[in-house]
């Protein structure tokens, strides 16, 4: 009965607020720009607007909704204890000008009322907000000193990353369609008060580890969370690592959840010290789909095998990068030997493999589903031809994008793929920039690869006789190439485009985009 006196209350409460909201008076109202993730803001409206006008301009007027939180908020107190009674579809649109509107005091109190499994916030602060963000997480401290949650409060999930905009989009009016999935993560949902009341609460974040010290934002989250560990549950699904020492990063994982982390980014040159400190972190983020690793130089064997043997607990593991990983050479088989699961992306760049690395490459039971596979920077030149044959057969079912720049391939390895790159029938993107091929092998590599029906970006090198006899390029000697390549490709009948690149010795950081030079040929 209570409750009921108290519904009708507020609804009488709302009613005489929106009234007061839709006088002549009123001078503003909310834009859900079509254009901006923030969601709305405050458009003056001009004086001596009429309605008609309103309604052909290209703001679009407030709904009973917005009208209604915009009234509440005018009496702060007012809106923070009718949140017991709020109807639903009102929590969305109040938050958002409580948001926009720096009322501190209503974010806390919504933050513990909140109706919702999931709280998107990081969908409204880009960039990060330290004050919103004190203001939720001090509504939290409340909800978490609570022995039983409020009635109506449904949260589970607090959600920093830049994510959610749907959701806001949605309960502002300016989505009218819903997809299955999105209902179901924000419309409330029955839970039996019984069905784990105490369930520690999940806060989602982008964690990008950079330099010394996290920013100020990610500092605060984080000495929170310290305070609070038994209760929260720090996630992140991507974690990228910039240039924070590895005593700073390990300090800083202690309180993440590691079996949420699925994308991984480590973009420094560790020692292989640091990467064995590492590696037992690594181990424990068995949900990772995705991990892309810079490594070192050093070569110590029981370090090796520490990093190495991570593998064995990464059953989702998908794509795998390894940039200069010095380390694999001659040992690249352990490695191998403990992937778990199929890769569909594998690209180990710039360092020295021996023969005996690609045949161990070539017998994985791992890449038989491969999709991409990128060996840049890996020299060839003095291996037996035979060994990208074989490794280029065991992949062409389903590979989709190639690429071997800078791997000192010249003709006889040419010869010996053509045959297996024929049958890439997937194939998408070839890339070949920085390799030494004759005019004569240009035009097999052309002929080949005519009948790959999805291949559809190419990019190769100038052949070498673009060059004088002092390895000059030659614009001249390089119009005729130019002429010639062009006719083979009308040859062929079909259209099609290529992107010539003049690079042929380069560091291994260079851009393939650059020096590029496109012939195309499209039938008339």
């Amino acid at each position: 009965m209570q409750n009921l006196q108290g519904s009708r209350v507020t609804t009488r409460i709302l009613k005489s607020e929106v009234q007061a909201a839709c006088q002549p008076q009123q001078s503003w109202h909310l834009h859900y720009s079509q254009d901006s993730d923030l969601g709305p803001e405050k458009i003056p409206m001009k004086s001596g607007e009429t309605e008609s006008q309103i309604r052909m301009s290209l703001w679009t007027p407030p709904r009973l909704l917005d009208l209604a939180a915009m009234s509440l908020l005018r009496k702060e107190d007012l809106a923070m204890s009718a949140l017991e009674f709020l109807p639903i579809e009102l929590f969305p649109p109040l938050f958002m000008e409580a948001f926009y509107g720096s009322h501190s005091k209503t974010l806390k109190t919504m933050v513990h009322a909140w109706p919702f499994v999931r709280l998107p916030l990081g969908g409204l602060m880009e960039p990060p907000h330290l004050i919103t963000l004190q203001a939720v997480l001090d509504g939290l401290d409340v909800l978490l000193t609570q022995k039983e949650r409020p009635r109506r409060c449904k949260l589970r999930v607090l959600d920093l990353r830049n994510t959610g905009q749907n959701f806001w989009s949605m309960w502002s009016g300016y989505t009218d369609h819903m997809s299955s999935s999105l209902l179901e993560a924000s419309v409330p949902q029955n839970r039996s008060r019984t069905e784990q009341p105490l369930a520690p609460l999940e806060v989602f974040v982008e964690m990008s580890l950079k330099e010394w010290a996290m920013d100020e934002f990610l500092t605060y989250l984080m000495r929170w969370a310290e305070e609070r560990k038994d209760s929260i549950h720090l996630c992140c699904k991507k974690l990228k690592i910039f240039g924070m020492p590895v005593e700073n990063t390990m300090k800083v994982l202690s309180m993440v959840q590691l079996d949420c982390i699925q994308d991984v980014e480590v973009n420094q040159n560790w020692h292989l010290s640091s990467l064995a400190t590492f590696a037992p972190l690594l181990g424990q983020m068995s949900n990772v789909q995705r991990l892309i690793l810079s490594a070192s130089e050093e070569q110590e064997q029981h370090v090796v095998v520490q990093f190495t043997s991570q593998f064995l607990k990464l059953h989702h593991l998908r794509d795998l990068y390894l940039e200069s990983p010095f380390f694999l050479s001659g040992r690249l088989d352990q490695m191998l030997r403990c992937l778990m699961s199929p890769l569909d992306n594998l690209a180990i760049t710039h360092c020295l493999l021996t023969e005996s690395d690609l045949t161990h490459l070539s017998q994985c039971p791992s890449i038989s589903q491969l999709k991409g596979l990128d060996l840049s920077g890996i020299t060839v030149a003095d291996f037996s031809p035979e060994l990208l044959q074989v490794l280029l057969e065991q992949v062409a079912d389903t590979l989709q994008v190639l690429d071997l720049n800078q791997c000192e391939i010249m003709d006889s390895q040419i010869e010996a793929i053509l045959p297996a790159l024929s049958h890439c029938s997937q194939l998408r993107s070839f890339s070949m920039c920085g390799n030494l091929l004759s005019m004569a092998a240009m035009e097999k590599l052309l002929r080949h690869t005519s009948g790959l029906p999805s291949l559809s970006q190419e990019f190769y090198p100038a052949p070498l006789e673009s060059n004088s006899s002092q390895a000059v390029l030659s614009e001249e000697r390089l119009a005729q190439l130019r002429a010639e390549l062009l006719e083979i490709l009308r040859d062929l009948g079909h259209p099609r485009t290529i992107w010539l690149n003049f690079v042929f010795f380069a560091s291994y950081d260079y851009d393939k985009y650059s020096h590029l030079e496109i012939i195309e040929y499209v039938p008339a």
